[in-house]
């Protein structure tokens, strides 16, 4: 399997297929270094869970307040099912602490944004 080929799968994977699939190789330089490196090399290791990725990247996605990141990773984390709403509402509040209410604020609203998506 060629390197894009591993990262075009742990993009599907982490994502759940709910982003629109990437160019093809070659129409964009950006997609294709991202998928060769950021998903073939780092989440496509073994040395991180997809999980504990996941939950790094929501902490970074959230000092920077970009909530509609934070969305993407909120939905693809708990339809995996890494992640349940509750711990997710717990990591707006503990983020909260460290990155500030504005910011903290924002990611509590993209996250009640998904709760009717989860809502049983």
């Amino acid at each position: 399997m060629s390197k894009r080929e591993k990262g075009i799968e742990m993009f599907n994977e982490v994502y759940c297929n709910d982003l629109p699939q990437p160019p093809a190789k070659g129409e964009d330089g950006f997609f294709d270094f991202m998928l060769e490196s950021l998903f073939s090399e780092l989440w496509g290791n073994d040395i991180l869970t997809i999980e504990q990725r996941r939950l790094l990247l929501l902490g970074a996605i959230a000092s920077q307040g970009e909530e509609m990141t934070f969305t993407i990773q909120a939905r693809s984390a708990m339809k995996r099912g890494e992640l349940t709403f509750a711990q997710l509402e717990e990591v707006t509040r503990f983020m909260t602490q460290y990155i500030g209410y504005p910011r903290g604020s924002k990611m509590r609203m993209a996250l009640m944004g998904l709760k009717k998506d989860f809502d049983q």
